[in-house]
């Protein structure tokens, strides 16, 4: 049993607490925002993570995991502190440390012996170095430390299984003695584990998050070419996905990648890279077509009503993915507020975020659910792909509609059954949208010879 602290409760640092005391660790975990951690002493979660409610009470009641604001009770007799804090986007785009340098300077001013110092927040290459320099020179006396970087890989909505399954732990550090003895504390995860240098290991950090955003962008132009083509992107990228040099995940045509993540790590590493004087020209690519995607649901909603001003609409989902309470860079932001621009009255519900979606998105209307939502709407969008959306009763909502039109951000619902109840119907990529052509015209060029 080893002694963990970890700062910052939010989505990384609360899990990453909870599974290494359900390991059966001592952890207690460090916020500076004394209401969260009044909160979690209370049992009240900060944050929706399926199963994270249970995990954390269950540990709380066994004495393995506990909660302050204090970082000498937090460095007391600590083996290993991991720094979980955020790292959002500057105005450049480059990672803001101000939280990390904060806790690196409060780890240097309350270790009272040697310690090993694990940066698990996404952080520019480099910055291991810089943490362990900084640490150095604020400690009141010298006292041993080494730094080993090991960044998470955590999927909001699943990240109690990515945690305790993960497909790779990767640690750097200049240390191979510090980076074994964390390796020692991942092994029971029972995971490949990667021992590297701290800048490498911070670059696989970015190269997996943007190689993911990557394919996401890509499935969405291709989506945008299968609708011009008559094509269905759904079985283009189920057909592509059978083959293991492209895999099955990351495939699904829709809004584009949201939450706190993909863009401000695509961002990042765009920023990297021109400031070594290299153009990240793939990445931009990626970045603009994403950026793209939020106006089609609109763009589609202007060709069927015409004049938005004076329409009700209806946005089923608020979370930038299903299985979260997360509105980081969510597309329901952008759409809301280009509906309210164009005169639309817009309603939402979604079955976890409207709490936190109110303070961004004071002028939509939430609804207690998805028929009280559809009631005498012009349309409705799907915009978050929660499971409950994909078995209501479709002829409940259509009747409740002023217009039974449905567009469908996320490909939850098959576009022939939903033309066949009497929606106007509209999927991202879904070239036939239910209606098969009887004829499909092919333009044959003259053979040169």
């Amino acid at each position: 049993m080893r002694k963990i602290s970890v700062i910052g409760v939010g989505y990384v640092g609360l899990v990453t607490a909870a599974c290494f005391s359900d390991l059966g660790n001592t952890v207690i975990a460090l916020d500076i925002d004394e209401s969260r951690i009044s909160g979690l002493k209370r049992g009240e979660m900060p944050i929706y993570e399926p199963g994270l409610e249970e995990l954390v009470q269950r540990n709380m009641q066994a004495g393995r995991l506990s909660f302050t604001t204090s970082y000498k009770e937090s460095l007391k007799d600590c083996e290993f502190i991991f720094i979980c804090v955020g790292t959002p986007s500057g105005v450049d785009g480059e990672a803001d440390l101000k939280y990390v340098e904060s806790a690196a300077r409060s780890i240097a001013e309350s270790m009272h012996a040697p310690i090993i110092v694990i940066n698990k927040s996404t952080v520019p290459v480099g910055t291991g170095d810089w943490v362990a320099d900084l640490i150095r020179d604020a400690q009141p006396k010298p006292i041993d430390f080494q730094v080993v970087s090991c960044p998470e890989f955590l999927r909001e909505g699943v990240a109690i299984a990515d945690f305790m399954s993960p497909h790779r732990t990767v640690l750097g550090s200049t240390s191979l003695e510090a980076a074994d003895k964390v390796a020692q504390l991942h092994l029971p995860l029972r995971s490949p584990i990667v021992i590297t240098d701290l800048r490498t290991a911070e670059m696989i950090k970015y190269a997996s998050n943007a190689f993911l955003a990557t394919k996401i962008s890509f499935i969405n132009e291709i989506a945008d070419i299968c609708e011009s083509l008559g094509a269905d992107v759904k079985e283009v990228a189920a057909g592509m996905g059978f083959d293991p040099r492209i895999g099955k995940q990351f495939l699904d045509a829709g809004l584009g990648y949201g939450g706190s993540c993909f863009p401000k790590d695509v961002k990042a590493l765009v920023y990297m890279a021109e400031e070594m004087g290299h153009e990240a020209r793939i990445l931009n690519s990626v970045m603009q077509v994403n950026g793209e995607r939020r106006n089609i649901l609109i763009e589609r909603l202007r060709q069927l009503l015409g004049d938005l001003k004076g329409r009700r609409v209806g946005l089923l989902g608020l979370a930038f993915k299903a299985n979260t309470d997360d509105m980081r860079d969510a597309p329901s932001i952008d759409i809301a507020e280009e509906l309210l621009a164009a005169g639309a009255k817009v309603h939402a519900f979604d079955p976890v975020a409207m709490e936190n979606a109110k303070k961004l998105l004071p002028k939509v209307e939430m609804a207690k659910d998805a028929y009280e939502l559809a009631k005498g709407t012009d349309a409705l969008l799907v915009v978050t792909e929660w499971n409950e959306f994909k078995n209501l009763d479709l002829e409940r909502i259509r009747d409740s509609m002023q217009q039974p039109i449905i567009l469908d951000g996320r490909n939850i619902y098959q576009p022939e059954q939903m033309n066949s109840l009497g929606f106007t119907y509209f999927g991202v990529g879904r070239g036939y949208n239910g209606q098969r052509k009887t004829k499909t015209e092919i333009k044959v060029r003259p053979n040169a010879a």
